[in-house]
């Protein structure tokens, strides 16, 4: 499956239905005065959040998206009918912005969330509705009104609790396959992963976390420069940050520093994430040469530097132990801060 995660489309809401003008003629009731009815409510556009969604690939092929109109209304005070709502399933993570205002419209997070992007159009009023004392037979009605027109942009931000960082050829896809079911490419020469790869980890209690696998971060990827600028964006709802850095490779501390730069340099606070740093390939690294690197790096972390090996496996099993640690302690954090906050509008409040 192709992975797309920006999609531009167009949303139009569905006209209202007309008002008519129509005149009570019925047997025994003389002058029975106006009769006609409102017309229909157009239907709406909807996007709707969908848990079984993994990309925006569907609107590469379907960009435009019109609800159904409105019925104009009846005779004897009958109203049209309502069209029928169009609902758009997107993937959970989708943010949705306004193409012309760059507005953010809102931010589908979460399974069955829903969004109105174009509202229908209001349903004219037929001549029952103009009735009055000194109009006792008006001959007018109202058109429905057109339904609401928008250009859209959707960007799906990958829901991730980890996030695996690192320059190409680290190790990352490797790890993701070697801890879940994921089954990315994987080869003995180096290249890039092209598209994110998602992986559920299971607990020792049995639960599941999501591992994403972050691809093409290299030095100038906030500004565009290979496929980084493109992902940075799927690491900004993860809660924990997984840092791998090839020992092998010629200068592992500026590896670090490279990928440390980006995220300073992209923002949205990715710099002050949460980090766990894993050196990857200890197999192919003698003991002496691992030691020096691990001493260099530690004092830029704030907790232990891990050396593991995603190949066989050494050293995995004491790492996630302290990425389960690691986000017990966020998750912590993040109910304090809720709390506090609650604490404090309660005293405004009052």
């Amino acid at each position: 499956m192709q992975f797309i995660d920006r999609a531009e489309i167009e949303v139009e809401g569905g006209k209202g239905g007309d008002g008519i003008i129509a005149f009570r003629r019925e047997k025994y009731v003389p002058a029975g005065g106006p009769a006609g009815g409102n017309g229909g409510k157009g239907g709406s556009v909807i996007l709707q959040a969908e848990g079984n969604l993994q990309t925006l690939l569907d609107f590469r092929y379907a960009r435009r998206f019109k609800a159904d109109n409105g019925k104009r209304g009846g005779p004897n005070n009958c109203t049209g009918a309502m069209g029928k709502d169009i609902i758009i399933e997107v993937p959970c993570g989708t943010v949705i912005y306004d193409l012309e205002t760059q507005e953010m419209l809102g931010d589908l997070v979460e399974q069955g969330q829903t969004l109105c992007v174009a509202e229908g159009g209001k349903g004219g009023l037929g001549n029952k509705h103009f009735l009055s004392n000194k109009n006792r037979a008006p001959e007018y009605a109202l058109p429905g009104l057109e339904g609401e027109l928008r250009n859209l942009r959707l960007e799906l931000k990958l829901l991730a609790e980890v996030g695996i960082i690192g320059l190409p050829n680290a190790g990352k896809s490797t790890l993701i396959a070697s801890l879940s079911a994921a089954r990315p490419k994987i080869a003995d020469y180096p290249f890039t992963t092209l598209v994110p790869n998602l992986g559920v980890v299971r607990k020792p209690t049995g639960d599941g976390t999501v591992f994403a696998d972050i691809p093409g971060l290299i030095a100038g990827a906030h500004e565009g420069v290979g496929l980084g600028h493109e992902f940075l964006r799927h690491i900004e709802r993860t809660r924990l940050l997984l840092h791998l850095v090839d020992v092998t490779s010629d200068d592992p501390l500026q590896d670090y520093e490279v990928i440390q730069q980006e995220l300073n340099a992209y923002g949205r606070g990715l710099c002050d994430r949460p980090q766990i740093i894993a050196l990857n390939k200890v197999d192919a690294c003698d003991q002496e040469t691992l030691k020096l690197i691990k001493e260099e790096l530690q004092p830029l972390s704030d907790s232990p530097v891990f050396t593991i090996s995603a190949v066989t496996k050494t050293g995995v099993a004491e790492l996630l132990q302290a990425i389960w640690n690691r986000l017990e302690q966020v998750n912590l954090n993040d109910e304090n801060s809720s709390s506090q906050l609650v604490g404090t509008r309660r005293e405004l409040s009052l």
